[in-house]
């Protein structure tokens, strides 16, 4: 069966490799207070840096899941202040109403689907945060919305969710305070593992708030990093498989090159049908790495159902858009035989 459930989604052709190689290498028994998980841990982050082009200031912070980065940045560098969610999707909403809920200080600016990214004309707020790509629908945050946030709330911490765009596109990580993915679909990983990356201004903020009643905490988890190690047992098995797959992969910028080349492919492929056409219709804002297509429920059902039949699964729709549309990963781990094989069989169905 080929995955493109856009998260958890198809693996990595070298996470077999890689399983076997963690195994017999004994790594997986290994104490993570050794020495040796400290060389994992500082490799790790030097593979994340070579292959993804993250700058040299920012911190490299392991944890469970996006999920968790969101309790994370709730309590360690929002606290007691106001947050303002820039949302335009059903994950976006969440990240805000569980905010709320840990903080009570959380505001919401929501913004429509075709509708371009905001970046101005908003209260100054201490921080701001955002879905880097709404894997929901389909829609993302392009490098002119970024650079223009920055610009215009220089004071503000910014914080993105990048977790169906982090190794799927090249990303300049200055543009934003913080950003944070889960590993199971554009870095081709099992669930189970998240990455934090955190800018100079992110680890002052998170020190001085000083934040230590929870799980987690930042400043015990930056102390914890200083020494290549975790405030908990961590996910070893996760953050090998991080290192071995990415330093056997391209560098982000050819990696960007074929996601931008292969969405445009599927963007023109469905324009041809008149049944299952792409759920965002402005260009400017469409993901590179999710593809949100619209129909009828009927016609969703049937296809879905087809296709699984023929060993491909696609994604469901997700929260508002479940009945009416389905979704389609273009993440790295496809391989283009893949996306061929899919694209003939649809041409009979679509």
């Amino acid at each position: 069966m080929i995955s493109f459930y856009p998260g958890p989604s198809q693996l990595d052709d070298a996470v077999e490799i890689a399983l076997k190689k963690a195994v017999s290498t004994s790594m997986l028994s290994e104490n993570h207070r050794s020495k040796r998980f400290e060389i994992l841990y500082k490799t790790t982050i030097q593979t994340i840096r070579k292959k993804l082009s993250l700058p040299k200031s920012y911190t490299v912070l392991f944890a469970s899941s996006a999920t968790e980065c969101w309790e994370i940045i709730a309590q360690s560098l929002i606290g007691n202040r106001n947050s303002l969610h820039l949302v335009n999707g059903a994950f976006g909403q969440k990240w805000f109403t569980y905010t709320q809920l840990l903080t009570n200080h959380a505001q919401v600016l929501n913004f429509g689907v075709d509708e371009y990214v905001p970046v101005s004309n908003f209260p100054q707020s201490p921080v701001i945060c955002f879905t880097h790509n709404e894997t929901s629908n389909g829609t993302y945050w392009p490098e002119s919305a970024l650079t223009q946030l920055r610009k215009n709330y220089p004071e503000s911490l910014l914080v993105a969710d990048a977790t169906s765009s982090l190794g799927g596109i090249r990303i300049n990580f200055e543009q934003a305070d913080v950003w944070f993915a889960s590993a199971q679909k554009c870095l081709g990983l099992p669930a189970g593992l998240a990455v934090l990356f955190l800018s100079p201004r992110a680890v002052d903020v998170a020190r001085t708030l000083n934040h230590h009643s929870h799980y987690n905490a930042l400043p015990s988890m930056l102390a914890m990093q200083a020494k290549l190690q975790t405030t908990h047992t961590p996910n070893v098995l996760g953050i090998f498989l991080l290192n071995e797959i990415l330093s056997k992969r391209k560098h982000i910028r050819l990696i960007d090159k074929q996601t931008r080349t292969r969405m445009h492919r599927w963007i023109s492929y469905f324009k041809k049908s008149k049944t299952y056409t792409p759920y965002v219709k402005n260009s400017s804002v469409q993901s590179p790495t999710v593809l949100c297509i619209h129909s009828n429920a009927a016609n969703v059902r049937a296809l879905k159902k087809l296709t699984t039949k023929n060993g491909y699964t696609l994604g469901e729709g997700y929260g508002a858009l479940k009945e009416n549309t389905f979704r389609i990963a273009n993440f790295p781990a496809l391989k283009q035989k893949h996306i061929k094989g899919l694209q003939k069989y649809l041409l009979n169905l679509i």
